[in-house]
Formats: structure tokens, sequence, C-alpha cells
């Protein structure tokens, strides 16, 4: 694996899982790996957690890390061939991707969905620019239609939550004030695919995911049916696919509380809306494991920039 950018570059995602946990007990085992070695980390839009976790991460295995804000430090790129560049743009992305190649052994790219354009969101033109012309490794930190390290950190919590031979898994759609990417979605999604377990999507009508990431996934507009006798939880906010980008619905009636989880174990990516997309008294309990998969966004990282180090 040289390129970690969607959880279809985990070969086996059990095998994953287990070395991540192995990671978990003793974190810096391995610091010499990225001895001498530099990851540039590089954020296009915000981040708490994954700046945070990918960082100490790579100071787990040793790395130097470098990062750099592109929205207030960094030249507007240009990635479009054949551009002549007299507006807005000053440098292109040949360039850039060539020379932080110079500088970092990995390079970490997180670039948020626009969602105004679905054509241009979907050709992750900021991710796919840069492993088209870096010549080092490239990891997806959150990217427009895809969180694969979210999703990895999600199946290390499950692995150490669940009791059962096939739990019951729900993905619930949440209201939000602000149209919100499908990234979170499509990747736990997609990590569920991989599992052996009853996997459930439910959202109102009109909020329908790509299909070509929910394929078969079951799905039931009824949420209080779709939750019952759910061993975990998962409430996201998406806005519309069909109407790209738009917010439908905001009706609080889809919001996650103590009666619709039951005994189900919440779960959410954070930053999350208290008392929109779910009820204090289900995010202050027992149940709730948002702290415990935020934690497992260190070991997750870790797992991923072990690989490449060790196959590059």
């Amino acid at each position: 694996m040289k390129h970690y950018l969607s959880v279809n570059d985990i070969d086996s995602l059990n095998d994953w899982v287990n070395e991540a946990r192995e990671l978990k007990k003793e974190p810096k085992k391995l610091k010499s790996l990225g001895e001498g070695k530099t990851i540039g980390l590089l954020f296009f839009n915000n981040s708490l957690r994954t700046r945070l976790s990918t960082q100490k991460a790579a100071m787990n295995l040793g790395l130097d890390v470098i990062v750099m804000n592109f929205g207030s430090e960094g030249w507007a790129l240009e990635y479009a061939d054949g551009t002549v560049m007299d507006q807005g743009t000053s440098e292109h992305i040949k360039e850039a991707a060539q020379v932080i190649s110079q500088y970092c052994d990995i390079v970490a790219i997180r670039a948020f969905a626009g969602l105004t354009d679905k054509k241009e969101d979907e050709a992750e033109i900021v991710l796919n620019g840069f492993k088209k012309y870096a010549s080092v490794p490239v990891v997806n930190m959150e990217s427009s239609v895809g969180h694969p390290l979210q999703a990895l950190a999600d199946a290390i919590t499950l692995a150490e939550q669940n009791t059962k031979k096939r739990p019951k898994v729900v993905l619930s759609w949440a209201p939000h004030p602000k149209a919100l990417p499908h990234a979170v979605a499509n990747s736990f999604v997609q990590m569920m695919q991989l599992q052996d377990a009853d996997f459930v999507i439910t959202h109102p009508e009109g909020y329908e995911l790509n299909p070509e990431v929910t394929k078969d996934s079951v799905i039931e507009h009824d949420q209080k049916k779709a939750c019952e006798d759910a061993d975990f939880i998962y409430v996201k906010n998406w806005s519309s696919y069909n109407t790209y980008g738009q917010v439908l619905n905001q009706d609080k009636n889809w919001t996650m509380t103590k009666e619709k989880l039951g005994n189900a174990k919440f779960m959410h990516c954070l930053p999350v809306r208290r008392n929109m997309v779910v009820a204090d008294e289900v995010l202050d309990s027992d149940q709730s494991l948002v702290i415990e998969q935020a934690n497992n966004r260190t070991y997750s990282a870790q797992v991923v920039l072990k690989k490449i180090l060790e196959n590059n």
C-alpha cells in the first residue's frame, strides 16, 4: 500500500484493527520506524481531532511533523491543466506537490467538499492532485467524499465494545442547522460493508446517500423501527445528495434521544451539536462512546502510517 485514500485501501479490516489495538497497548514501541523522516499535514479546512491525533500518531512512530494551514498560510492553488492563471490562484498543484515532496516523506491532506458542485467534489481535485503530482505517499485526513481515518477508528471502537458475534449497527441521520458533507457517512458505510453485522441506514426521504456507496445496504425511513434492538447507533448529519448540498429537513424528531437509543451504545465522530443532533442525556451517559472514538483516532492514524513506512 502506497497511499491511504479510502476504506478500500484496507486489505484486511480485521487484521488492521487488531494491529491498531496492539499499537494502543504500547504506542511508542516502534518509534524508530519513522526516525529521520518527516510527514507534512496540510489542512485546507479546520480540524481538532484529525490534526492532533494524526500528529500524535506520527510522533509515536518517530516522525518529524510539519503542519500547514493552506486557508491562512498557503498560496491559493490551481488544479486544472492548461489554465491561464490570470485570476485568484497563485500556484499550480504540479509545482506545489513536487516541492512539498522534497520536504516530506509522507503528505496528509484534509480538504472538504464545497457542496455546490457534485461533479467537482466527487473528482476529489485536491486529494487526487496531490496523488498525481506528489512523489511520496498521500494520506486522506478527510476529503470531499470520504473520511477513512475516522472509519478505521470507528472499526477499532466497535471491536473493543462489541460482545456479540453479529451485532446490529445503525447509521442514523440527525438534524443540523448547516449543510454538511457526506464523507463520514460514506466511509462508515463502506467500513460496515466489510463487517459481519446487521447494518441499517436510517434517514428521512430525500437524504439518500450516493447509491454507489450504499449499494445493497438496508435503508429504513422509520428511525424508531431502525433503532429497535440495536447494539450500536452511529448518529451523523449529512446534506442531500440528490438535491446536492441542500438542507431539506431540520425535523428535531430525528434528534437522538435516550428513548430511541434504548440499550445501544451511542457513536458520533465529533464535533456534535448538543440537543440538535443528540440529547445531553445520551451524550453524557455511560452509553456514549464518543470519547473512546476520539482516542482511537490516534491508533487508526498510527496503523496507517506504520504500514506506509513499512511498505515505502
